[in-house]
Order: structure tokens, then C-alpha cells, then sequence
């Protein structure tokens, strides 16, 4: 069973053809643009020396979350990985306690104790980003399972990398999905690199969508920075699932912008600028910008205007996370689980 191939919609000018209507376009934008700001400011404030840890920055892949969240329900549940903060904002994350927990403060999502790579909101659906690599992938096949079980008509996504597609928790849940006919997406956001290590490097297949034959299920390929082409390849799997027709597995071509984490990271030789250059004169966002102004359904004040409120919602959320409360050491067992 050979991959998909969702067809190529761009023109020279980057812009593909069509209108999409005013209401998909104004909420793809949206959810990227808070991705992005979110995620430029998370960098700036850790290379500055103004949060503690580090970060594994989204900013690039933007359209893959964006357009996948815009086609779920509030009660769909998705898993994530440790470059996890671009799916908790698409599926409606609060600022201000994602930025409490990057703080390690009080107010965060894990109360402090989490940090970036455990982010999670069970009211929203976030199951939670992983630090272990693949690791969500099972997860979201036992959440997918829970949904059969309950009847409640529920989705579940997992999202990873090309490198999670090569550990053995993706090949059984894959599996697993495939055997119960789980209504599953697994969403391969192939940025081209497992850290510093070239997919050509660690795999032998172009295409992670291959490995779906294997299993029996559709396998798609999708350009990852089309939000709306991503959005129209996760409709149809979506409902695919919720009809009872099983998993897909959805393969993104994306980019990161920085490195494998922070803004300036290791520098280590692995990437040429002229690459990184590449693939930021295809910027999603802008991309989606060009096509809605000249389709007639946005006017690039009011898409100006997303960037300004934004960039306020961010200034505040900052604001306070840096003036909560730290952890009380006197509850530093609390929420701790032993056997």
C-alpha cells in the first residue's frame, strides 16, 4: 500500500489557488500566529537567562498543529512531544499557564514541576507533551481505545517526529490501532532531522508515510507548511476515524527554524543557512496571509490586527508569570506517584 500524495496546490508566487472561506482562513492564522509569538518570545526570555531550563522551540511548523486542531472537537484528546508547546496553544492552551510552568511557578499548568516538556490540559484535551521520544504515540492509541470503549464518538491524535517513527512503541501501537481499528491520527511532523542527524541518516525510506502499508492503513503525505492543506488531509482522516474506518497515518514535510532547541542552540554544522533560508521563504504564515488578501477574504489590517492583540496577550502573560509564586517546598510530594 503505497502513500498518498495530497496534490500540490502552490503557485510561483507561493500563493495557492482558490478561496478558502473567510471563517477557516481567519481561525489557521489565528492559531499560528499565537504559535509563533508564543514561541519567539519562550526563546528570547531562555537565551536571556529568564527561565530556567530550556526549550524546544516550534516556531516553522506552525500549519501542521494549526491545521490539524481546526478539524477536532474540544473533546478530542491529543498526545505531543518534547517540541510540544505548538500543539497545546492549536488546541487552546492559556498563556499565562504555559508561561507559569516554563517559569517553574506555581500558577503552571504541572503547578512548577513539569517544565516545557510536560505540558498538559485534560479540559482541553492536551494529554500532555512527552519527553521520552514516541513516546505519546501509545498514549494516544489507548485514548483512541478508551473512546471505543465509551462510545463517545472521540478522536485522538498523536503527533511526533520522523525519528519516533523508528522506536518500537510506534511499530506496536501502529499495530494495535490498526488490528482494533482505532479511530487514530498519527501525525509525523518530519522536519528532516532527528536532532542532528539527517532522516537519509537514520532511515532508508523517503517517505515515514510508507510504514503505514505495513499495518494495513492509509499512509498520507502532506506539504506541512500548507495549513490548508494539512487541514483538508486531517478532515478526511478525522472523519475516516470517527466513522469507524481506523487510523492514518499523516506524514507533514515541515521545517524548524532554529535548532533542535533554543534560539542560537549548539552550533553544531548539521543544517547550511541556505537550507534554513529555503524553507523560510515558504513561511506558512505568510503563505496564508498572501492567499487570503488576494482571494478578497481578509484585508491585511485586520490580519495586522491578530499580530498586535497577540503580541499584548503574550506581554501580559509574561507579566504574569514572572510575578507568581514560586512552589511551596512544603508540597514538593504532592502530586508524586510511587508504588
Amino acid at each position: 500500500m503505497s502513500p498518498v500524495r495530497a496534490p500540490g496546490k502552490s503557485t510561483p508566487n507561493g500563493v495557492p489557488p482558490g478561496a478558502p472561506s473567510r471563517e477557516v482562513l481567519l481561525d489557521l492564522h489565528r492559531r499560528m500566529v499565537r504559535i509563533r509569538l508564543f514561541e519567539e518570545q519562550a526563546g528570547r526570555l531562555m537565551e536571556a537567562g529568564a527561565m530556567p531550563g530550556f526549550l524546544h522551540l516550534y516556531v516553522g511548523q506552525e500549519a501542521v498543529a494549526a491545521g490539524v486542531m481546526s478539524t477536532l472537537r474540544d473533546t478530542d484528546q491529543i498526545t505531543s512531544t518534547h517540541r510540544g508547546h505548538g500543539h497545546a496553544v492549536a488546541k487552546g492552551a492559556d498563556f499565562r499557564q504555559m508561561f507559569a510552568e516554563l517559569y517553574g511557578k506555581a500558577t503552571g499548568y504541572c503547578h512548577g514541576r513539569g517544565g516545557s516538556m510536560h505540558i498538559n490540559d485534560l479540559q482541553i484535551g492536551m494529554l500532555g507533551a512527552n519527553g521520552v521520544v514516541g513516546g505519546g504515540i501509545p498514549i494516544a492509541v489507548g485514548a483512541a481505545f478508551a473512546s471505543v470503549y465509551r462510545g463517545d464518538g472521540g478522536v485522538a491524535v498523536a503527533f511526533f517526529g520522523d525519528g519516533g517513527s523508528n522506536i518500537g512503541s510506534f511499530h506496536e501501537a501502529a499495530n494495535l490501532a490498526a488490528v482494533l481499528d482505532l479511530p487514530v491520527l498519527l501525525v509525523c511532523e518530519n522536519n528532516g532531522y532527528a536532532e542532528f542527524t539527517a532522516q537519509a541518516d537514520h532511515m532508508r525510506i523517503r517517505d515515514v508515510a510508507d510504514r503505514a502499508g505495513a499495518y494495513g492503513f492509509p499512509g498520507v503525505v502532506v506539504d506541512g507548511m500548507d495549513a490548508l492543506a494539512v487541514r483538508e488531509v486531517a478532515l478526511a482522516a478525522v472523519e475516516r476515524a470517527r466513522g469507524g474506518g481506523g487510523p492514518t497515518l499523516i506524514e507533514a514535510k515541515t521545517y524548524r527554524y532554529y535548532d533542535h532547541q533554543g534560539v542560537k542552540g549548539l552550533r553544531i554544522p548539521y543544517r547550511s543557512p541556505d537550507e534554513v533560508e529555503a524553507w523560510k521563504a515558504r513561511d506558512a504564515i505568510q503563505a496564508l496571509e498572501r492567499r487570503g488578501v488576494e482571494a478578497g477574504v481578509a484585508a491585511q489590517d485586520e490580519l495586522d490586527a491578530v499580530w498586535e492583540a497577540t503580541r499584548q496577550e503574550v506581554a501580559d502573560a509574561v507579566a504574569f508569570a514572572a510575578a507568581s509564586p514560586d512552589p511551596d517546598p512544603a508540597e514538593l510530594l504532592d502530586d508524586v506517584y510511587t508504588s
